[in-house]
Formats: structure tokens, sequence, C-alpha cells
């Protein structure tokens, strides 16, 4: 999942730190896609510290969401009916097809939590400024993080840009998805290919937007019944 999905099941958690630690792994990620962080398996390290141990509670919720997710029946079906939309899309080109939808499927249920406002994302990034502190920066030494001059001007423009509002416009999304391909081929799509693959996204959309709220439910009785 990404960004607004993560924060939809901490929307109206007081706790920043907790937020911030749900988002982290994939702001780390964004950062640089070589970084591999695993705080989990040294937990002691982060227990004396409130803070810290908020941000840890944050991102194993992330790593619970991503797994039941990613295990869904309806993960499964969704990346299948989007596949198959977008396969007149790849006909040419280095782009594999499972690849895009996995990747299009996620940012398409963001685009759908902000517009139809089942998340303020306004206090999203309010509670990421305010977690971004020098709490922020022990846990991640703690953690390993190979650079933190580097990660800390990649989060304050992160949120400076607030970058997910664009996620208004399904255009916006195609051009996230470019972008997001554009790490692993230089030229992924041509311009045809782009406007073919955003009416295919709003198509999509038109399916999804109707029942896209049952998998937060369903994670979100798991991640209660596992006391995440």
């Amino acid at each position: 999942m990404n960004f607004l999905s993560h924060f939809y099941f901490e929307r109206q958690n007081p706790n920043d730190y907790i937020v911030m630690g749900v988002v982290l792994p994939d702001l780390i990620k964004n950062a640089n896609k070589e970084w591999n962080l695993n705080p989990q398996k040294d937990e002691y390290l982060y227990r004396d510290v409130p803070e810290y141990d908020s941000i840890l509670t944050g991102w194993k919720r992330h790593l619970e969401v991503d797994r039941l997710f990613h295990n869904s029946d309806f993960f499964k079906e969704q990346t299948a009916i989007l596949k198959q939309l977008i396969l007149p899309v790849l006909h040419i080109g280095p782009v594999k097809p499972f690849f895009l939808a996995h990747i299009a499927l996620e940012l398409v249920l963001d685009h759908l939590l902000l517009t139809q406002d089942e998340v303020n994302a306004d206090h999203f990034y309010h509670q990421l400024g305010q977690a971004n502190s020098p709490s922020l920066s022990g846990f991640l030494r703690l953690a390993k993080l190979p650079d933190q001059p580097r990660f800390d001007l990649f989060l304050g423009s992160f949120i400076s840009s607030r970058y997910v509002f664009s996620y208004e416009k399904m255009e916006n999304i195609t051009y996230s998805l470019n972008r997001i391909c554009m790490r692993l081929w230089s030229e992924p799509f041509t311009e045809s290919q782009k406007e073919l693959l955003n009416e295919q996204l709003e198509q999509f959309k038109k399916q999804l937007q109707h029942n896209y709220l049952h998998i937060f439910d369903q994670i979100n009785r798991e991640l209660n019944k596992n006391n995440f």
C-alpha cells in the first residue's frame, strides 16, 4: 500500500510518531531504493525511548498491513483486472504488466481515499512535520540509516511539496507511474502509451470506487484481531 492507504489506518491516531512510523519504510525506499532497514529485528534498542517505541510500532504496522494486503483476495483479483486493462498499453516497451498493475492499484487506492475525503492530507502532513524531529533522527541512527543528511533533505522536500495532493488528478497518477518505472527503464512509455494508460486507469477507478473500502475494513479487522 502507498502513503495515504497506510495513513488511513492511523487517521484518528493522535500519536505523530506512530503516523511517521507507518509511512517511514516507504519514505526510506523513496529516498534510496538500496537502503534496507530492519529495526523490527532489534526491538530492544528502541523500547526505552517513548518516541522510538512509537516509531517502531508504526513501522511494524506498516509491515503487517502490507503483508495482509498483498496476501488478500482483493489484491489478487484487482491486479488481475487491472492487468487485463493495461495489456493494450504495454504491447511495446519494457514494462511488465503485473509490475505496473501492482503499483497502479496502490496509487489508485490513494487517489480514491483522497478524492472521496476518507483521509485528511493536511492532517497527514501536519503529523509528519511534528514527527520530523531529533527523535526521528535518533531512531534512524540506531537503525543504521546509511546517509542521514540525504534522508533529511528528501523528507523535508516530501513534506514541503505536499506531493500526495497531486493524487487528486488521475493524470498525475500516470505521471507518478512513469517516474517509478524510470527507476528501472530509461524510457518506459511513449506519449501515446501514457495517454492510453490514463484512460485505462480512469476506467479501472470507476469499477473500483464503489467497493474499495472493503479491503480497508478487512485489514482493520485483522489488525485488531492480532493486536496491531
